[in-house]
Order: C-alpha cells, then sequence, then structure tokens
C-alpha cells in the first residue's frame, strides 16, 4: 500500500470485531513512532501499551467517545469495543513542540496501525488521573492521548464538504460513519 493509499484508508473507527490485535504490530506502532521526528531530538514521548482483557476493560469507562454523535450512536457497545490501546504521554521537561512530536507519534502510529489492518480511534477525551492510576504509570508520565485499536466493524469514508460548509461527521442506518473534508482549493493558497 502507499503512503497515499493509507491515508486514505486511515480513518477513525469506534466498533471493532473482538479480535486481538497481534502484540507484533503493537510493537512494530511503537517503534515506527520511538524512530520518528522530535523537536531538538527530546524524544519526551513514553508509551503504555494496553492489551491484557481486564485492563482494556477498565479503559472502556475512561474513554469518551465522538463528541458530536449522541452517545448511543457514537460509543461502542459492548462486543464492539476496541481490543487495545495505547497511551502516548510525555515525560521530563515539555517545550512549545512536544504536542507536535504528539501529532507526529500518534499519526505514525495510526498509519502503521492501518497498514496491518487495524482501526484506531485517537482519543482526547479521557480521565486522566484514573488512566494513571489503572496502568500504574510512573507518576513522571503525563498522558497526552490514547489511541483506541482494533479491526474495523464499520465502514468510515471521507464525503465532499456539504454546501453549508458543517465539518461534522454522521453516520448512516447501518452505522457507517461519513467524514466531511474540505476540498484542495479551499484550504491552498498557490503563489
Amino acid at each position: 500500500m502507499t503512503l497515499t493509499e493509507l491515508a486514505v484508508a486511515c480513518r477513525t473507527y469506534r466498533r471493532f470485531t473482538q479480535e486481538e490485535v497481534p502484540q507484533e504490530l503493537l510493537a512494530m506502532m511503537v517503534e515506527n513512532a520511538r524512530i520518528s521526528n522530535s523537536a531538538m531530538n527530546m524524544q519526551p514521548l513514553r508509551y503504555t501499551v494496553v492489551r491484557d482483557p481486564e485492563l482494556v476493560a477498565g479503559m472502556q469507562p475512561l474513554v469518551h467517545w465522538a463528541a458530536k454523535l449522541p452517545k448511543e450512536i457514537g460509543t461502542p457497545k459492548e462486543g464492539e469495543q476496541p481490543t487495545a490501546f495505547i497511551v502516548i504521554a510525555t515525560e521530563g521537561r515539555e517545550t512549545p513542540y512536544t504536542n507536535i512530536d504528539v501529532g507526529i507519534a500518534v499519526r505514525t502510529m495510526t498509519l502503521t496501525a492501518c497498514e496491518g489492518g487495524v482501526g484506531s480511534c485517537i482519543m482526547g477525551n479521557v480521565n486522566v488521573k484514573k488512566v494513571q492510576e489503572l496502568l500504574d504509570m510512573p507518576e513522571s508520565w503525563t498522558p497526552k492521548l490514547v489511541l483506541a485499536l482494533g479491526y474495523p466493524d464499520h465502514a468510515s469514508v471521507v464525503v465532499d464538504l456539504p454546501e453549508n460548509g458543517d465539518t461534522s461527521y454522521y453516520v448512516n442506518e447501518d452505522r457507517d460513519y461519513f467524514v466531511p473534508k474540505r476540498s484542495q482549493e479551499d484550504i491552498i493558497l498557490w503563489r
């Protein structure tokens, strides 16, 4: 798969089969993030990979899904929840560029997951304190994002932005996702 094909395929997913994500793929996701660019090469990021079924179950109520959808539509039900999580945290001094490192890492991991057929959802609305407690994370680690992972159980498709400019994603009767994106003409200034 080319990078462009991965970029098209790498969408957000919120319902998953209950097939376990292989440890080897999870390790490759972190490895690819580890060797990615880092501002001033400070390498402030740390990762907690959650694949133990009890801890995965414990994570479910600590993350909040699809703010633009009603909870009964946007939140995965029992039997369609993620089967793994990766918590992206920082350790040590942060700089104005730390969040750029987080963005580079999470995108690298989502693309790696997609290459392996695994879907993901990047989550920022998380009960950080309870996640730290549940996973017994070092006090010096500050969670920034949580990546929910599993094999997708629905479609997620990019569509053209409607004439009214509404960027809200939506679902159809099959609970497949449609994500409006601005056109290139709307976002590029050529000179």
